[in-house]
């Protein structure tokens, strides 16, 4: 397991002023930065991918949101092998491994636009998660390891802010590129030949997206294979076995790490469905190819939130911000749920603002004082991010039960609820 910090909350009355445990790397930050700009535009891809193939197939919500189900089912699957891996070969060539696999799974893009089978694309989708995951298991606690222990609740957040980077940029340009000319024909009124032409045609936008993509990974790839020796002071012990679930006896990590599978997918359902959502006629009532832009909005705001809360982290509480952030997400989600217009649109597009600092912060509160079994707790929190599989797949079946996504709205409303009580329940220091 890998040797990382024990990290101390910002109000610590007894802050770690002196510690020996992190590593000296000057300027491998700008490389993890990297890692957290890629992974993260990849997995929002996947905000403008739905629409898009939910038009082509002419899929229900239900079936639409299999994307977001392969995609993070592969962190249930790769979360525990992923953290070995990275203990056996190490942090950066640990990162070359992940990087090499999203390589693949973009480039199997081809076959699966070319044969316009949804399947395969499915399959797509859980390779490429599979190279994300290992690359998250890796950034995540390398980035407490370079530098203090009593500011990793904000540099963690800080690098979260490159991954809100990336969930802003890919989004507006993977608009522009994927979505093409849903405005201009609909599957639905085509059949025959003429349905395999146009979805054929249509898909084609899709992997030439995904090659642009790949061309971009390879680039980091290399960069980080040129400096993998870069790393100094690294320490790994061995495990066995599901080493790290024995983790989720401890109150707070076991606690947290629920609230990353509900955090996860409350955002990951949020994010699939914004842009049906903002079409809908009671909302904005544009044509989704017109409003794909605005996904950036919601991602490209977790971005500002993470550059201001990490330095509201170094004065407040981080649980108490946690539970504040929850709190005014349940407020927009009821306030979008039940009006029309602008203000519904918008005010759903701000929970991405109080998901900025979420994440970082779950995972670094749940994860204080396991010193050297950093590496095993984020593998099972990686694990814990399969709630991007299950919760967007039962708001699916909620919204096609009921007929509104609207209603469904009330699902990751409840996650926000049980992580808001997390925040409340660790804003004092392991």
């Amino acid at each position: 397991m890998a040797l990382a910090p024990e990290v101390s909350s910002s109000t610590d009355p007894r802050p770690i002023e002196d510690d020996d445990t992190h590593i000296n790397a000057p300027g491998l930050q700008f490389f993890v930065f990297g890692l957290f700009f890629i992974f993260g535009g990849i997995t929002s891809l996947n905000d403008v991918l739905i629409p898009k193939l939910k038009e082509l197939f002419t899929l229900n919500y239900t079936e639409a949101m299999l994307v977001q189900f392969c995609f993070f089912t592969a962190y249930l699957l790769i979360g525990i092998p992923g953290a070995k891996l990275v203990k056996r070969i190490g942090y950066m060539r640990g990162a070359v491994a992940g990087l090499c696999l999203m390589i693949l799974g973009c480039l199997l893009f081809i076959p699966a636009s070319q044969t316009a089978t949804y399947a395969l694309f499915l399959g797509a989708l859980f390779i490429l998660a599979s190279g994300v995951v290992i690359v998250q298991v890796v950034a995540n606690p390398l980035i407490s390891l370079l530098g203090p222990q009593k500011t990793a609740h904000s540099r963690l957040t800080f690098a979260q802010a490159f991954n809100s980077l990336g969930t802003t940029v890919f989004p507006i340009v993977g608009a522009a590129v994927i979505l093409g000319s849903l405005a201009d024909m609909s599957a639905d009124d085509l059949s025959g030949a003429q349905l395999a032409a146009y979805r054929a045609a249509e898909s084609e936008a899709i992997w030439q997206g995904y090659l642009g993509v790949a061309c971009l990974i390879g680039l980091v790839a290399f960069a980080v294979w040129m400096f993998r020796n870069r790393l100094q002071g690294e320490k790994h012990e061995a495990s066995s076995g599901l080493a790290g679930f024995d983790l989720l006896k401890r109150t707070r990590f076991g606690y947290g790490a629920l609230c990353i599978f509900l955090y996860v997918g409350a955002e990951v359902s949020i994010g699939s469905i914004i842009i049906n959502y903002l079409a809908q006629e009671r909302v904005l009532g544009e044509p989704e190819s017109v409003i794909g832009w605005m996904i950036g909005l919601y991602w490209g705001g977790a971005m500002v939130g993470r550059f201001i809360g990490s330095v509201f982290l170094r004065i407040f509480s981080p649980g108490k911000i946690l539970a504040f952030n929850a709190s005014v997400a349940i407020l927009l989600i009821a306030i979008s749920a039940n009006t029309s217009g602008e203000v519904a649109g918008y005010t759903l597009l701000a929970c991405g603002l109080m998901n900025s600092i979420m994440f970082p912060t779950i995972f670094s509160l749940a994860c204080e004082k396991l010193g050297p079994r950093a590496a095993d707790g984020s593998g099972i929190i990686n694990v814990a991010i399969f709630g991007g599989a299950v919760v967007p797949l039962l708001f699916g079946v909620v919204a096609d039960t009921s007929g509104s996504l609207a209603i469904a709205l009330t699902l990751p409303a409840i996650c926000y609820a049980i992580i808001a009580g997390f925040g409340f329940y660790a804003r004092r220091p392991a």
